[in-house]
């Protein structure tokens, strides 16, 4: 594919400006579209088990929005407004840059993925002859089923000793034939797409190019300035597919000082320069402003690496270390945990002195959304600035 030449020069400073409005840290936050508006605008919210302060779903509407209730949350993404034109779902589960909540318009737009894992020659786990039809029979008779109401999930007690059923299920859902309609207590609910799926988007009608285009459009407005890696990254597709429909998917080349690759923007995040209020936050390691590690490292100069998978004694910053947003800029980490009413912070790693005020913040800000009455601080790496966090925190909870 011939590129064509750039539209405009961004400086370093511009494109982290643009990409955090794009991602809804820079500006007055629409609290009114609230959570919804939240999903909308980024695309995609990634889901894991992980559960620390709260899940990474939860998580991703609170740094945007603040302290908006846990089980607020989970309506938005989950039920229907009755009795309003926004009776219908709001959101499908989906693999996207992983298992994500997805708009609910977006379903035709991952025709291409279904199709791609209806035909896939062969799976990882062995399907018994006849559970698919019996999964489906079970649904269509008894309603929306976890995998464990459907027959049980797991054959033993290790992760990934699927059970006939949950094979079944879970290759339907990747089919599109179900969609996961919830999550209760972290298990999926499945139900039927033709249940589940208003009927005016229950179709796989879109061709490949369609759908490519579209995500890759999504993915630049969501991103607001990217590389082809970066857009890529953002609903795992293949490089060349978003080289196949760039050209024509409304986004326009730029160059970026110091990326040292070609990138592309959304026009509208070009059209007004990004001003506003800056968050002050903890950030979600699975959070789409730090998805992918050189994006990070490139706009924030900053390294971001989940440890919970690391064994215990190579961690450098902690299990679910969670990079502390403040003034557009990446000046922290901290490693959260709770015990009883105490946000307890294992780890802390400040960007020296003048980030101690904005950890201060993130910390007070995220105990009081938990319901914790307290913060404790159990290391920091620099020890000369433990006794000024301190200090800031006993002001602020005083």
């Amino acid at each position: 594919m011939t590129t064509p030449p750039p539209a405009t020069e961004l400086s370093a400073d511009e494109a982290r400006r643009i990409a955090l409005r794009a991602q809804g840290f820079l500006g007055t936050p629409d609290r009114r579209a609230g959570v919804r508006g939240v999903l909308r605008h980024l695309g995609a919210v990634q889901l894991d088990t992980i559960s620390v302060l709260a899940r990474s779903h939860e998580l991703i509407p609170y740094a945007r929005l603040g302290a908006v209730g846990r089980t607020t949350v989970e309506n938005a993404y989950w039920k229907p407004t009755p009795g309003t034109s926004e009776a219908r779902p709001h959101a499908f589960e989906y693999w996207s840059h992983a298992a994500c909540i997805l708009p609910i318009e977006e379903w035709p737009h991952f025709a291409f993925r279904r199709r791609a894992y209806r035909s896939r020659p062969h799976w990882n786990h062995t399907l018994p002859e006849g559970t698919y039809e019996q999964v489906i029979k079970q649904l269509r008779t008894e309603g929306p089923l976890t995998a464990t109401a459907l027959g049980g999930a797991k054959k033993t007690s290790e992760w990934w000793d699927w059970s006939g059923t949950k094979v079944a299920v879970e290759r339907a859902l990747m089919h599109g034939e179900v969609v996961c309609v919830e999550r209760r207590g972290w298990k999926r609910v499945y139900d039927l797409a033709e249940r589940a799926i208003p009927a005016d988007l229950l179709h796989d009608e879109l061709d490949d190019t369609e759908c490519l285009r579209r995500l890759v459009a999504l993915a630049g407005r969501s991103l607001g300035v990217g590389t082809r890696a970066d857009i890529a990254d953002y609903h795992r597709l293949k490089g060349e597919q978003v080289d196949a429909v760039i050209a024509e998917s409304g986004l326009v080349p730029v160059t970026v000082e110091g990326w040292g690759k070609p990138a592309w923007a959304d026009p509208a995040a070009l059209a007004t320069p990004p001003r506003g209020r800056h968050r002050t936050t903890l950030l979600s390691p699975f959070d789409s402003l730090i998805w992918e590690r050189a994006r990070t490292e490139r706009i924030f100069g900053f390294t971001h690496r989940l440890e919970a998978y690391v064994p215990k004694p190579k961690r450098i910053h902690g299990y679910f270390a969670m990079p502390v947003l403040a003034g557009g800029r990446l000046v922290g980490r901290v490693d959260p945990a709770r015990e009883g009413r105490t946000l307890v912070a294992r780890q802390i790693t400040l960007d020296g002195p003048k980030a101690v005020p904005a950890v201060a913040q993130a910390l007070i800000e995220a105990a009081s959304w938990v319901d914790c009455t307290d913060v404790r601080v159990e290391r920091v790496d620099a020890p000369d600035l433990r006794a000024p966090l301190t200090r800031e925190l006993a002001r602020a909870l005083a």
